[in-house]
């Protein structure tokens, strides 16, 4: 494995595109970001306490209509033969909206990303939720992962009142429900980090004396690692998510630590490194 040590923006284009397929070992596990769609997004509103000249000093992120981009999918997790998914894409649809943080965003590539990847759609036994918008449970509420246990954190769980009705039934088969520090699946534990949604969970997987952080929604954007008091217009609770997102920065900023960042266009795995402006995410690639 290369760990590329240059800024993110380094390749700008990286910054502007959606991710494709990209893996990492971790000793004996092996992980996978499986592409489902992108998304776009409107910059000011994604990052509400940014302002033009933030984007005018950051043209690299923005693709020709000012608008960001973000990758959308699952993070396979193998092991011994066994795999999990962490979270489940958009699904086979696409939306627009005429205002707010999103854009417009659009799925379906899943399903042939895991058969490119020599995986069955019954090969997955589980499916663990950073959280439960959209853009994270997608497959979930189709035939694909039909068979698979569902697992969610207890208070997101509780806080299911605002799923649509199809969503919340799909997932009740098969959900079950996990506490903070549980393990779910061979070297992944769950920890329970509220702020964007009531119940949002982030995941870390270790093996090989390293460990990766698949930290869901606390961030959006890898300018979030440079200036984690932006709080996104997704968040539910912007102070809480701050909060967490200060000392989520400085975990990913220790030895032997990566982070997972699933809307991080292409640059979804890297680290935080000190730089002489501050902390700020550079991509690790396979």
């Amino acid at each position: 494995m290369a760990d590329s040590t240059a800024p993110a923006h380094r390749d700008d284009t990286r910054l502007r595109r959606p991710s494709g397929v990209r893996s990492l070992h971790l000793g004996e596990t092996k992980v996978t970001y499986v592409p489902d769609g992108a998304v776009r997004l409107r910059p000011l509103d994604l990052l509400p306490d940014t302002t033009d000249a933030t984007w005018a000093a950051h043209p690299e992120y923005l693709d020709g209509a000012g608008l960001l981009t973000g990758s959308v999918g699952s993070l396979l997790v193998e092991h011994g033969g066994r795999a999990l998914l962490i979270d489940a894409g958009i699904g086979p649809h696409a939306f627009e909206s005429p205002d707010g943080p999103l854009h417009s965003a659009h799925g379906g590539a899943l399903p042939d990303g895991l058969a490119r990847l020599g995986r069955r759609p019954e090969d997955i036994e589980a499916v663990a939720f950073t959280h439960l918008h959209a853009d994270h449970l997608g497959w979930a509420c189709e035939p694909l992962l039909a068979h698979a246990e569902f697992l969610v954190s207890e208070p997101e769980w509780a806080a299911r009142g605002t799923l649509e009705a199809r969503a919340a039934e799909a997932l009740a088969k098969n959900v079950r429900t996990l506490t903070h520090d549980e393990e779910v699946f061979p070297g992944v534990r769950v920890r329970v980090a509220p702020g964007h949604t009531a119940g949002h969970a982030e995941y870390v997987i270790t093996g090989g004396g390293r460990r990766l952080i698949a930290f869901g929604d606390a961030m959006h954007s890898p300018l979030q690692a440079a200036h984690p008091a932006w709080s996104s217009g997704f968040d539910h609770d912007l102070p809480t998510t701050a909060a967490h997102r200060h000392r989520l920065v400085a975990e990913l900023a220790q030895p032997d630590t990566l982070g997972f960042g699933v809307h991080f266009a292409d640059v979804v795995f890297g680290r935080v490194a000190e730089t002489a402006d501050g902390p700020a995410w550079h991509p690790v690639d396979a």
